[in-house]
């Protein structure tokens, strides 16, 4: 449909906004319009936790298939693979607020889909596969600040609700050497959720500098600690389990003072063997 016209980049719709402007399904993560010959993916920051990543400018986007392994022949899947042949338009909107859907712009497959493992809504491990996306034109609008704080504090709270057992396979899953970045008021590092629960239930209520107990337990019991990477991301560290540790406010305050040497070369020391216990 040559006349079909989009949002404008950060332009924040409700469902039923989204569904009459695209012509398209209420439904699901991937819509398919043949009406506009577009196809809309939704990258749900908020009813998932096991989430798409950007890297760069481009999103790495998770496939269509909620149990069982995906298959890049399976509806929309497909669509999206074969869409830089097939004239289908793509689409992408990103929730972090929930209800309300913030377009992004048309996008581009930035490479061929892969395949990885992940847990499908019934926690069981299955293969499935991401679509590296980016803009066909412009850059990624800026999300209010507030909004990722808001969506950080939710998804904390989704994941202190899930076994030690989940938490720690989806650290190992999600933990990466380059962290993704969103445009906002400021900068702001787009860390795995993952990591920093298992560092917080690795230190079973304890320091991992001090040693000290935690100051207070939150409402749902959980001992309060706060998560910091040994060598900064700033400073090009990684957010990976090896680089996480949980601290009480006040150590946590110091290391990003004073950030002495004895207390990384502690901190280190103590993950080393922590790592050779397990």
């Amino acid at each position: 449909m040559d006349s079909f016209v989009p949002p404008e980049p950060g332009a924040t719709l409700d469902n039923e906004q989204l569904t009459d402007w695209f012509r398209c399904s209420p439904q699901g993560g991937m819509r398919r319009s043949k009406e506009t010959n577009t196809l809309v993916i939704v990258s749900n920051h908020v009813k998932s936790v096991y989430d798409d990543r950007w890297s760069s400018d481009v999103l790495h986007y998770t496939g269509m298939g909620q149990e069982g392994d995906q298959s890049l022949s399976f509806a929309q899947n497909k669509t999206l693979h074969e869409s830089a042949s097939n004239g289908v338009a793509v689409h992408l909107f990103e929730v972090f607020t929930p209800k309300l859907y913030t377009y992004i712009g048309e996008v581009k497959l930035a490479g061929r889909a892969y395949s990885e493992n992940q847990l499908d809504a019934r926690g069981n491990s299955r293969l499935v596969w991401i679509f590296p996306v980016r803009l066909k034109m412009g850059t990624v609008p800026e999300i209010p600040e507030a909004a990722l704080d808001e969506l950080k504090k939710l998804k904390d709270k989704q994941i202190r609700r899930l076994s030690d057992e989940q938490v720690a396979d989806q650290a190992r899953r999600t933990s990466r050497k380059e962290v993704g970045q969103r445009s906002v008021r400021t900068t702001q590092y787009q860390r795995s959720p993952w990591v920093a629960e298992h560092a917080k239930r690795r230190a079973k209520g304890q320091c991992e500098l001090c040693e000290g107990p935690a100051p207070f337990t939150r409402k749902d019991g959980t001992a309060y600690l706060e998560t910091h990477h040994i060598v900064w991301l700033a400073r090009d560290g990684e957010d990976t389990v090896d680089n996480t540790v949980a601290l009480c406010p006040n150590c946590h305050r110091r290391m990003h003072v004073l950030n002495a040497e004895a207390d990384v070369k502690k901190l280190q020391r103590r993950l080393l063997v922590q790592r050779s216990e397990t």
